[in-house]
């Protein structure tokens, strides 16, 4: 595993070439034209609103998070974009560090409701490594954070590897108690992750609708259940594809650091809202670790006193 990590992660990178999608907004209902374009290095990831007088820039950093109904929705000087979470995982889980999302509507779209879409257009253009180096974080110190009876719990690990132990907890004769444990690679993040769709009951979607939310959606981009079933007639593509959607969401929030994390994580009936939550206390606490430069030829260099990620 380490050296999988080494070796995806010494350089930055950004795609070979544009790729471009459209679809439905989730919450919006909107259609939404996307186009993703290759960036210099430490971009990072930026979206730019091209519907808007002066295509105005909104950074994806765990400090513009503006709101996490449902969704991680990020802005800047009152330029959002929102659902940028499944978009998020796949740059981060693949190795995209830096690229231009442009798109013509407040939300990305949901396409499948998954990370999968995403990840296709990625490996369709491939991606080509920057003449600069990498920082990944490493954690040196347990973290937690806790919401009433969710929780996140960091450990430090001895090797460069992330691991992601998730547990569901749902009051439906489907849900109870899903767990799924995750060791990261890309490989392993299109075949066991990236699939896993977004997921909601059918008793939430009037209320959904009547707060703004959930106006594009449908079962061509979310499992949907209602009391006893899965109203889908395809049924699930993982017997607990929703813990594994946890996961993805998780991931996504978790790439607002701007930089992989090494640790190994602990979630239990873990949201937006709490994802957020621990993304925050990394950034503001980021003596609990060390940061790591990657250099090629897979050749490290420790500098503790380095801010790991700009804002």
């Amino acid at each position: 595993m380490q050296g999988n990590i080494i070796s995806m992660f010494w350089a930055q990178k950004t795609l070979k070439d544009e790729i471009a999608c459209t679809g439905i907004g989730l919450h919006s209902g909107q259609k939404v034209n996307l186009r993703i374009r290759p960036a210099l290095p430490n971009t990072g990831i930026v979206f730019k609103r091209v519907d808007l007088p002066g295509k105005p820039e909104v950074k994806a950093h765990v400090l513009n998070v503006a709101d996490n109904r449902l969704a991680t929705t990020i802005g800047q000087d009152g330029v959002t974009v929102s659902t940028i979470e499944h978009l998020l995982a796949a740059f981060w889980s693949m190795g995209v560090d830096n690229a231009i999302v442009e798109l013509d509507a407040p939300e990305v779209p949901i396409m499948d409701g998954s990370a999968a879409p995403f990840v296709y257009l990625i490996k369709s253009t491939g991606l080509k490594a920057q003449l600069a180096s990498k920082k990944i974080f490493v954690l040196k110190r347990p973290l937690r954070v806790r919401e009433g009876d969710k929780w996140i719990h960091l450990t430090p690990v001895s090797e460069l590897e992330l691991t992601v132990h998730f547990m569901i907890d749902f009051d439906h004769p489907l849900l109870k108690k899903q767990t799924y444990t995750f060791h990261f690679s890309p490989t392993r993040f299109e075949k066991e992750i990236s699939r896993a769709r977004t997921f909601g009951f059918l008793k939430e979607v009037e209320w959904l609708r009547a707060q703004g939310l959930a106006r594009g959606g449908s079962l061509d981009n979310a499992v949907v259940i209602d009391e006893f079933r899965i109203l889908n007639k395809e049924g699930l593509r993982y017997k607990n594809e929703f813990v594994r959607h946890k996961i993805l969401d998780l991931v996504g929030d978790l790439a607002l650091l701007g930089c992989p994390l090494i640790a190994k994580i602990n979630a239990y009936k873990s949201g937006h809202a709490l994802n957020h939550k621990l993304a925050k206390q990394i950034w503001r606490n980021q003596h609990l670790g060390q940061i790591i430069t990657l250099t090629p030829p897979q050749k490290t260099a420790i500098t503790e006193e380095a801010t790991f990620c700009s804002r």
